[in-house]
């Protein structure tokens, strides 16, 4: 199950980062404002958010098996209709502002359908697993998504082909999507024994009631923070690079998707080396992780060259790639089996509400002044490196 679930968290990495990595280009082709841009995705994310929740109790009626394919189905739905949109808009069938609703409402189908299979993957590892083995469990994972975010850059670009131009990245990871649909009814099983590990407890406690928890909720809000600013980073870099680059934005495209794949691969290295190499606790992962994405931001902040954008960029990701997993499995190892499925939820709504409000703002203000989208992930970063890591904290580290 835990390879099968890896290669779909690939599969959507590779998807959805890749979108992000060509839209400012293809933004500024339709005319659509930049803060529309990130708009787009945070409108999704907002879907994700508030529908996390919502998955909870269900988990367990119809195994984690369902929610995953239903995930599947979302990602496709949601890059076919988005590839629509996008020819409408390039043909001026559709005005900009048409255009921004309609890839909006078809990325939040992705936004209702991948929270469900998120919180499924989430409770099913949780369920399988114990202590250190579950930390590296949800390391694996988050190695598996950062390995999509390599992916997906590198290659969203070269699929920008004729007579297909910007539409060939989206309808190409709608028909990997569809081949991993396909393969699901074969390497899913039916009846998933785990069902029973994750079935709904009426008595299990909220998302709301796991949060409220001191030893829970201080990695909670950590997390909430920290993805926050990876996500100012993740959504305004390319328009960083396109007007710190020579000529247009589909010249900058490449250097686009070369940073954002060198971000990737940072993360990467960072949970699938570092990590192992040094058997990191969650919390040093947290410290450590913080300080290196406040140090890349401080960089490309304080140099206006496209060099500096990238290369503090590509040091931020390492230390996201680092801090992320780290709150992750320190949330889940200091709750209870039956807090397992709440914990699940909150880290699945985090990983959508921190793309809602951070991206737009962010690039409002990137718009008054250059530096501001690296400024506020570094005054977010040492926030947290004050109140969350340099205070004494209570926590259990089982």
């Amino acid at each position: 199950m835990l390879p099968f679930l890896g290669a779909v968290t690939f599969l959507t990495a590779i998807g959805n980062i890749g979108l992000v990595s060509v839209m400012p280009a293809i933004g500024r082709m339709l005319r659509i404002p930049d803060f529309l841009v990130a708009g787009i995705f945070s409108v999704s994310a907002l879907t994700w958010a508030v529908s996390s929740p919502f998955w909870v109790s269900r988990i367990g009626r119809a195994g984690p098996a369902f929610y995953i394919r239903a995930g599947l189905v979302g990602f496709i739905l949601s890059m076919g209709g988005c590839a629509l949109s996008v020819e409408l808009g390039l043909l001026a069938i559709l005005p900009p502002l048409a255009t921004f609703g309609c890839f909006a409402l078809l990325r939040s189908i992705y936004g209702l359908l991948g929270s469900a299979a998120a919180t499924a993957t989430q409770a099913l590892v949780a369920a399988r697993t114990e202590g250190a083995e579950r930390t590296r469990a949800i390391t694996g994972l988050a190695g598996a998504l950062s390995l999509g975010t390599i992916v997906g850059p590198a290659i969203a670009p070269a699929m920008m082909i004729e007579p297909l131009g910007p539409l060939g990245p989206m309808l190409g990871f709608a028909l990997l999507g569809a081949l991993a649909l396909a393969g699901s009814w074969r390497l899913l099983p039916k009846a998933p024994p785990a069902a029973a590990a994750v079935a709904p407890d009426p008595d299990a406690p909220s998302l709301t009631d796991v949060w409220r928890r001191k030893a829970i909720g201080r990695h909670l809000n950590f997390g909430l923070l920290l993805c926050s600013a990876q996500a100012i980073n993740l959504y305004t870099i390319g328009f960083v690079i396109i007007d710190r680059a020579p000529g247009g934005a589909m010249t900058a495209q490449q250097m686009i998707g070369i940073a954002m794949t060198a971000g990737a691969v940072a993360a990467l290295l960072a949970q699938w080396g570092l990590v192992r190499l040094l058997t990191l606790s969650p919390l040093s992962m947290m410290r450590w992780g913080v300080a290196l994405a406040v140090a890349g931001n401080a960089a490309a902040a304080l140099d206006g060259g496209m060099a500096a954008a990238v290369l503090g960029f590509v040091l931020a990701s390492f230390g996201y790639g680092l801090a992320r997993p780290g709150f992750s499995a320190a949330a889940s190892l200091a709750g209870a089996a039956r807090e397992q499925v709440g914990i699940a939820s909150a880290t699945t709504l985090i990983a959508g509400a921190s793309i809602t409000l951070p991206p737009i703002l962010a690039s409002m203000a990137y718009q008054w002044w250059r530096p501001a989208p690296f400024a506020i992930a570094v005054a977010i970063g040492v926030l947290l490196l004050l109140d969350h890591l340099i205070r004494p904290i209570v926590h259990d580290e089982r």
